[in-house]
């Protein structure tokens, strides 16, 4: 009777090993897994400050993926996290407007893109910006190197973007605004992404 009771002790023991054993593996894979994601995958990104109002708010709560463009080139018109160039932790959200090779030209409130398939420029048409918003430093020509984009903020009247510091090296750019999980009522995928006619 007593070496049941013991055998059973003992097994109950090996389980209860095991049990911790598989507890502590699940966790390690799963930390490993959060991780993996956090870093290589999408990452939550919370907004601050007014330069891409009325689009994006303080406290927006954005889920930021990384993976489209470790396969594919960013697009005119993503909303985009990077790190901005000249000050390594800091990250901020914007627009792309211009793309590698081409010629943006600022003047007054027009944004002209300037390519191999419009020579002459094309204007961009806006329709996800405030009229109140339109103003700041607006007159300017640049031309995209390689691997150069050219951002801007959807509230030009505050935006620091690249009429300010200049282009952003593709290498810089984090990823793109996925999902928008807060506001709830504003819940969104692909939050504030634009297309333009060429």
């Amino acid at each position: 009777m007593n070496t049941e009771i013991k055998t059973t002790v003992s097994r109950g023991a090996s389980s209860q090993k095991n049990s911790q054993t598989a507890l502590i593996g699940y966790t390690v894979v799963a930390l490993g897994l959060a991780l993996f994601i956090r870093f290589f995958v999408a990452a939550p990104y919370v907004v601050s400050g007014a330069s891409m109002e009325p689009n994006f708010d303080n406290w927006h709560y954005l889920i930021i993926e990384r993976v489209s463009y470790e396969v594919g080139e960013p697009r005119r018109g993503d909303v985009i996290v990077f790190d901005l160039p000249q000050e390594g932790g800091r990250s901020l959200i914007k627009r792309i407007i211009g793309l590698p090779g081409e010629t943006v030209v600022l003047k007054g409130q027009d944004v002209v893109v300037v390519n191999e398939a419009h020579p002459d420029g094309f204007a961009l048409k806006e329709p996800y910006l405030d009229p109140a918003n339109l103003t700041g430093a607006n007159d300017m020509r640049v031309t995209l190197g390689p691997d150069q984009f050219f951002v801007l903020g959807d509230n030009r009247r505050v935006s620091a973007d690249s009429r300010v510091w200049g282009t952003l090296p593709r290498e810089q750019i984090v990823g793109r605004a996925l999902l928008r999980l807060y506001p709830f009522n504003e819940i969104s995928v692909l939050p504030g992404e634009a297309r333009y006619q060429e």
